[in-house]
């Protein structure tokens, strides 16, 4: 498909080269205006993506030669799998530049170059069709989202953006062994070239265990998701709306673009053990939100047990799985996003996270609490909302996959349900512990609210375009899953007739 310019590579340069401009701009109302005039743009950018065709195929290629000596290729493209998250991203950077409006009060040109450095970055991780590539832009968003940890964060940033590293740089070391192991035996770093290569089973077994820790860690899994709570309540609220809304798909995504098709026999293999780890987090991070008193934290753990959802949909290997995990994707993103939009909201307000001392605000705002009574249905999967769409699905494909699967799912449900009206019952008809003088939502504030809102409703009740969207792409990754399950056990069985010994057949023959 071509255009008048590179569209991608806009997308991923223009913000870096708004960055850049941010260098020469002085006064912090200047920068966040620059600033939000700069991700309006992006999004304008991005208009030539509504051509997107309702295909499987690759689309808004663009692939030069980057090092011929080592095979390395600039190579980008979207597919149904992406491009969900293309947009996500760049719906988010105008919202994190509203939501942070006051709520920064030092280095704010600082934070607004970390801001748009996290969207090339991110935007990059969702397009890159060549490994190496793909890793540059997985390792650079690490840098800014420390940043904003570790500059702009609470009183235990520092604990919490070391850790956020170092847990996150663990990971991201496995993934780089199993890119050379990828070049290795297959000759290439091209994506799309390495999926049409069949593997041996050690092989596949081996970089799935690598590359499944790396994502693991990013989603994050129970166990490894400690590093989540810590640095979600330390971060500021913009950091906290990248890190739900973006950073965490990265690693569902990964097992997407990469375990699936790349690893098939091994996907295959490892299923029940990622199917169990899933369900325990969707399980844990339920039962730990019931018990919190920070509003934060308890949104933070919410989050291991909606993106639980996402991995073990991801593994049931069927249609409705599958798509379910990627409308948990973008929902999680939506919906979370703007829940921790709000808790900056009211932080600013009260200087307080505790739901003790944000109780009663039905009273005082009414209108903040519609809001967020409407993400807290989204968020436990109300009918109407966008919540239910996603949770609906891979609980089908739960069910068409075990019903022991599909039975266990349903305590996580109750769980969110029960953590969300707790929380939300208390902040709306709670006893106040003094009086209040807060005002109610700004127009700023409705602003990037309404985004969000609009899209809970629209993604809840026309869910068909998005279904255009992915189905096409998901029935292309599970034929490739099942050809490549097959391809495997045909290598591997040829290879063990090959060395089956012969000497007493044909003895035997004579």
């Amino acid at each position: 498909m071509d255009f008048a310019y590179p569209v991608l590579s806009s997308l991923i340069f223009f913000p870096l080269l708004a960055a850049a401009g941010l260098f020469f701009i002085r006064g912090e109302s200047i920068v966040r205006k620059y600033t939000l005039i700069a991700s309006l743009i992006e999004v304008v950018l991005a208009l030539p993506l509504t051509a997107y065709q309702f295909n499987a195929d690759f689309q808004f290629i663009e692939r030069l030669s980057w090092v011929p000596q080592w095979g390395l290729e600039y190579h980008l493209a979207v597919d149904g799998i992406s491009i969900l998250m293309v947009w996500l991203t760049l719906f988010t950077l105008p919202l994190c530049v509203l939501c942070s409006w006051t709520g920064i009060g030092k280095r704010i040109k600082e934070f607004h170059i970390c801001l748009l450095f996290m969207t090339a970055a991110c935007i990059g991780v969702f397009t890159s069709m060549d490994l190496v590539l793909f890793y540059v832009f997985w390792e650079a968003m690490l840098i800014p989202m420390y940043l904003l940890i570790a500059v702009w964060g609470g009183d235990e940033r520092k604990y919490a953006s070391i850790k956020f590293f170092l847990y996150t740089l663990a990971g991201s070391t496995l993934l780089l062994v199993a890119i050379v192991a990828f070049r290795i035996a297959g000759g290439t770093f091209s994506i799309p070239d390495l999926m049409q290569q069949t593997f041996s089973f050690r092989f596949q077994c081996l970089c799935f265990l690598a590359m499944a820790l790396a994502f693991a860690i990013k989603v994050p899994m129970f166990p490894f998701h400690t590093w989540l709570p810590a640095a979600h309540v330390q971060a500021p609220a913009a950091g906290s709306v990248i890190l739900a809304a973006i950073l965490l798909k990265m690693g569902t995504y990964g097992f997407l673009r990469f375990c699936l098709p790349l690893t098939p026999a091994a996907s295959e293999y490892f299923a029940p053990m990622m199917i169990a780890i899933s369900i325990a987090s969707i399980l844990y991070g339920g039962a730990v939100a019931l018990g919190q008193s920070d509003i934060k934290k308890l949104v933070a753990y919410s989050s291991v047990g909606h993106m639980g959802f996402v991995t073990l949909g991801i593994f049931l290997f069927n249609q409705r799985g599958v798509e379910g995990a990627l409308f948990q994707m973008l929902n999680h993103g939506v919906v979370t996003g703007g829940l921790f939009m709000m808790i900056g909201t009211v932080y600013e307000r009260s200087h307080t996270r505790d739901i003790s001392k944000n109780m009663g605000l039905g009273k005082y705002m009414p209108a903040y609490m519609f809001f967020w009574g409407l993400f807290s249905l989204a968020s436990l999967g109300f009918p109407g909302t966008n919540g239910f769409v996603g949770e609906i699905l891979v609980f089908i494909g739960a069910f068409k996959h075990s019903l022991l699967v599909g039975l266990l799912l349903v305590p996580g449900a109750l769980l969110g349900t029960a953590y969300m009206f707790r929380v939300s019952l208390k902040m709306a008809w709670g006893q106040p512990s003094a009086a209040k003088d807060w005002k109610d939502l700004c127009p700023r504030e409705w602003v990037f609210l309404l985004g969000p809102a609009v899209m809970v409703f629209y993604i809840g009740l026309a869910p068909g375009v998005f279904f255009q969207m992915i189905t096409p792409s998901v029935e292309k990754l599970l034929a490739q899953y099942d050809s490549g399950r097959v391809a495997t056990r045909t290598v591997e069985t040829t290879q063990t007739l090959a060395h089956v010994p012969t000497t007493g057949l044909g003895n035997a023959k004579n």
